[in-house]
């Protein structure tokens, strides 16, 4: 083992270099708390995107290049097989980084090709990972709770120490329950939270009192809050009887509480509050506390939602 010099040369024997360990609390690793990039290096990306005769860790590396073949790719990601993913290199209907190819010989580099079929995005990358958790009651959307109150990060926490650097897309609130969204895909996640992209979310809300249907009209057309307004892309009444109302709400805004405060604002707290869509994935009947991997179509169209 080599010592760490003196200046004149001579091994210093009480200096040593000790590797650093990994944070714990308690003997359990700490968990991760990584957000989603707020802004994306947009020159760098497209440098590592571009074509570079061959050299590995670009997306686009020739025919003779690095990297695996496209119609393998494809085959692979679940597109279609590889002679059907041929006859659509062949037909014209596959890009790679916006650019049409035909050759049957292109190889990419899936952990940072954009591929599309038909102007569709393919998830070709295998290291991302896009789950659908159904939140428990009383959980908080945190990776980590100080207060030992149970979190999102105790139903990820196996597969946060085998390495993948998962953060949930948004949050629901502790007495908020249903569909949340699991990921290590920071574009896709700093997408679907931005409200530029209006992307929709549904709710099913058990609230005070019998909901006249009229309500609808009121909520669509805007409520002031303290704020500002609020607006509703749908709302309809499921049930109705005895002093208490079902609701379904879609809205695409974001702020903290949103859907419970709309609610009260018009007169009927809300007593229970589920989550059950963000865009087109659904929470279906999933069990509180589960993890589902989102299927290629999932993915593709919450790709498709946010413009990428």
């Amino acid at each position: 083992m080599n010592r760490p010099a003196r200046r004149d040369g001579t091994p210093d024997r009480n200096r040593t270099s000790k590797p650093k360990q990994p944070s714990k609390q308690g003997g359990v690793p700490r968990l991760s708390n990584a957000k989603p990039a707020r802004t994306q290096n947009v020159a760098a990306r497209k440098a590592d995107r571009a074509p570079s005769d061959g050299v590995p860790g670009t997306s686009a590396t020739g025919a003779e290049g690095e990297g695996i073949r496209l119609q393998k790719v494809l085959a692979q990601s679940g597109v279609a097989s590889r002679r059907v993913a041929e006859e659509m290199i062949a037909d014209g209907r596959v890009e790679v980084d916006g650019e049409i190819v035909m050759e049957q010989g292109r190889r990419v580099d899936p952990n940072v090709a954009v591929v599309r079929v038909d102007g569709v995005r393919v998830v070709v990358n295998e290291n991302l990972v896009h789950l659908a958790l159904n939140k428990p009651r009383g959980w908080q959307s945190t990776m980590s709770d100080d207060m030992g109150r149970p979190c999102v990060g105790d139903i990820v926490a196996e597969r946060v120490a085998a390495g993948q650097r998962l953060f949930h897309v948004g949050r629901l609130d502790a007495d908020t329950e249903g569909l949340l969204l699991v990921t290590n895909d920071g574009e896709l996640a700093h997408r679907l939270m931005h409200p530029s992209y209006e992307v929709p979310k549904t709710y099913l809300a058990w609230v005070q009192g019998e909901v006249p249907r009229r309500l609808g009209n009121t909520l669509r057309s805007g409520v002031e809050l303290e704020d500002g307004p609020v607006k509703t892309d749908k709302f309809s009444v499921l049930e109705a009887s005895e002093g208490r109302s079902m609701v379904r709400i879609v809205l695409h805004e974001g702020r903290k509480h949103i859907v419970r405060r709309l609610l009260a604002e018009v007169g009927h707290p809300v007593e229970r509050l589920v989550r059950t869509h963000v865009g087109s994935v659904a929470l279906g009947d999933q069990r509180p506390g589960s993890l589902r991997v989102l299927g290629r179509d999932d993915v593709t169209a919450l790709y498709k939602a946010v413009g990428l």
